[in-house]
């Protein structure tokens, strides 16, 4: 497997974790560093573990994990987005920056968004692959990615700031949606 196609690989594990960086950045009136590499940190760590993961693991785990991936990151997506739906309705002004990237909320964002990372890691291992530089590529790109995603979406978010929110969730339930029916209809 060529350099190039693991940097394919890794823009591509990584646009889910832009989706939902660019709803977080939505969701802040005014986006601090801290903001922008919680999700690059969360992401881009998990990117890199799953596929670790996958190529240790094999293929056993895989077939077991495979069959409820999209299942688990639907719900984790839609628990999280239907959260940010609901409370894109609330009377209080609460647009505080710290209680969208508590670690609960963080950490599940980032297992619903590596999930799939996990099995491109065990087609790793029936490649000519060295694996660490593999997953140094996928996490960097994704850790650049997210960051960028969370400030695209602070700039639409500061813009359009009464709506962010419910659109935010909205892209974390269609994007669950997306990958719940990539495999159960693909």
């Amino acid at each position: 497997m060529s350099l190039l196609e693991i940097i394919l690989i890794a823009v591509g594990l990584s646009m889910d974790a832009f989706a939902v960086s660019v709803t977080l950045g939505l969701s802040v009136k005014k986006v601090k560093m801290k903001e922008v590499l919680i999700p690059g940190i969360y992401f881009g760590l998990f990117q890199a573990f799953m596929p670790f993961l996958g190529y240790f693991t094999g293929r056993l785990f895989a077939n077991k994990i495979q069959s409820v991936d999209h299942w688990i990151a639907f719900v984790l997506l839609a628990l999280i987005g239907g959260k940010m739906i609901w409370e894109s309705f609330s009377k209080e002004e609460k647009r505080a920056t710290d209680h969208q990237f508590t670690f609960v909320k963080m950490l599940l964002l980032a297992i619903a968004t590596s999930i799939d990372a996990l099995a491109v890691g065990v087609t790793f291992a029936f490649f000519e692959i060295n694996i660490y530089i593999a997953i140094i590529i996928i996490g960097l790109t994704t850790f650049c990615i997210s960051m960028g995603g969370v400030m695209i979406g602070n700039f639409f978010g500061a813009r359009y700031q009464s709506k962010a929110e419910f659109i935010g969730g909205a892209v974390l339930v269609l994007l669950g949606v997306k990958i719940l029916a990539e495999h159960l209809l693909f």
